[in-house]
């Protein structure tokens, strides 16, 4: 029998590592109240937010859609709800 070696450490390091992540799910409305540079801020910080959009989607998120993707974020319209995650975190939308 041969001489397995695995350095459970390292991969517990490793995994720590892989899934650093910080932020948490942040549920809004989004109707235009909230400071576009708030909604960047808050996904900047790692946070996903869930928005219920009240009135044009494309309209009420123009002023940080562009920030979010360009940084690498994604943004998903679904049933009147606007999803938006930071850079690293993917929406699967497969099973829609």
């Amino acid at each position: 029998m041969s001489d397995f070696d695995l350095d459970l450490r390292a991969v517990e390091e490793h995994i720590d590592e892989e899934l650093d992540l910080e932020g948490s799910i942040v549920l809004g409305v989004l109707d235009g109240s909230t400071p576009a540079e708030q909604w960047i801020e808050a996904v900047s910080n790692g946070n996903v937010l869930v928005l219920n959009v009240e009135g044009e989607v494309n309209e009420l998120a123009s002023g940080f859609a562009r920030d979010v993707k360009e940084a690498g974020g994604n943004l998903v319209h679904f049933r009147g709800f606007l999803i938006v995650t930071p850079p690293g975190v993917d929406v699967n939308t497969d099973r829609l």
